[in-house]
């Protein structure tokens, strides 16, 4: 069935994370949520012009969708030839990352960097939208602005520059970038979030796609913030509590969610739905082992927050993470880690006699 003409596909997302996102993750994430716009871990342009293609794009387009490719780069031409890729590869968009302020994308000239540089973004733009003739949206991710550039018309212009060049669709990490005294990590969290300045984006460009990122940990939140703009990314949160996008489906892309025993007593998620994810896990990573020698810990390192909250969670995470098993068959790894769960659960009463 054809997707109705108001349906938004930035409405949820999962934030494109370094050594996070790779299509092992996305495989356990799309386990969760079917219709959450999921997004890989950035990508250079040199590595897709002069790097092994097949190892940064491969994944299960049929399985994943939808999925974007985010890249890194400051040349148009590369930009070109990286969205090219993006559609040739099945992905469903490509990205431009303008918000990443590690010193390794500084010393490339790209990332958050860019946003001195609207002008180069908006030729950047207009080169990889030629490349893939509108058959999949090409988007950008950027900052609210750059070191202690904190006026509302500087990431305005920005925007409204890009716009310009035919990028429809922008997503906000609501903090400045740092470029110099912060870590990576310190970015993510000492500049102050400022989500008023996203809002007041939307407000000023009601015809653009605005998205809005950073800091965003539940459900709640992402209800409030959609008053306000067209769709939420969330990162972190996702990753380390993956299942805070169990109810995703059906609250916010209001599908019907199939009746799998996800949600048990009182609304909360069943163990046995747990366990189904697990065991679902466990087979891709059968699989991937076979076909591409895929070890199993580089996979299964991404579902350890799968028993959050659940007795026994610490035993198995234990087993998961031990690395004197990686030898050891995924499936044999799988049984020790049910079996330390499960000797780890309270006796009840009755059971002890």
């Amino acid at each position: 069935m054809p997707a109705p003409a108001d349906f938004n596909p930035w409405r949820l997302s999962v934030a494109p994370m370094m050594a996070w996102t790779d299509r092992h993750c996305r495989h356990f994430h799309r386990l969760i949520t079917r219709h959450t716009r999921l997004y890989t871990e950035m990508v250079t342009t040199g590595a897709l012009v002069h790097g092994d293609v097949a190892k940064h794009l491969r994944h299960e387009a049929a399985v994943e969708t939808p999925t974007a490719l985010q890249i890194g780069g400051s040349e148009p031409e590369e930009m070109a030839h990286a969205a090219r890729l993006a559609l040739q590869w099945g992905y469903d968009e490509v990205n431009l990352n303008c918000g990443c302020p590690s010193e390794r994308v500084q010393r490339g000239a790209f990332g958050a960097c860019l946003m001195n540089e609207a002008g180069l973004v908006a030729d950047g733009v207009k080169a990889m939208l030629d490349a893939v003739g509108g058959r999949i949206p090409v988007t950008v991710k950027h900052r609210i602005g750059i070191d202690r550039e904190e006026r509302y018309g500087f990431v305005r212009d920005f925007v409204g520059t890009v716009a310009q060049a035919g990028c429809q669709v922008f997503i906000v990490h609501a903090r400045n970038a740092w470029l110099q005294g912060l870590s990576p990590k310190e970015n993510r969290e000492i500049p102050p979030l400022r989500y008023e300045l996203v809002h007041q984006l939307k407000a000023e460009f009601p015809h653009l796609t605005i998205a809005i990122n950073g800091g965003i940990t539940s459900g709640q939140e992402v209800d409030q913030h959609l008053q306000h703009v067209d769709g939420v990314m969330v990162g972190r949160a996702a990753y380390h509590d993956p299942l805070l996008m169990a109810d995703w489906d059906e609250r916010f892309w209001g599908a019907h969610v199939v009746h799998d025993g996800r949600f048990g007593h009182e609304g909360l998620i069943s163990d046995d739905w747990r366990l189904h994810i697990e065991q679902r896990m466990v087979a891709y990573i059968e699989r991937e082992t076979a076909e591409h020698a895929t070890p199993w810990a580089h996979a299964a390192t991404h579902m350890l927050g799968l028993w959050n909250g659940r007795p026994g969670a610490r035993a198995w995470r234990r087993v998961w993470s031990d690395h004197r098993l990686k030898g050891h068959p995924v499936a044999e790894v799988f049984a020790l880690a049910t079996q330390a769960r499960r000797a780890a659960l309270p006796v009840s009463k009755d059971a002890a006699g």
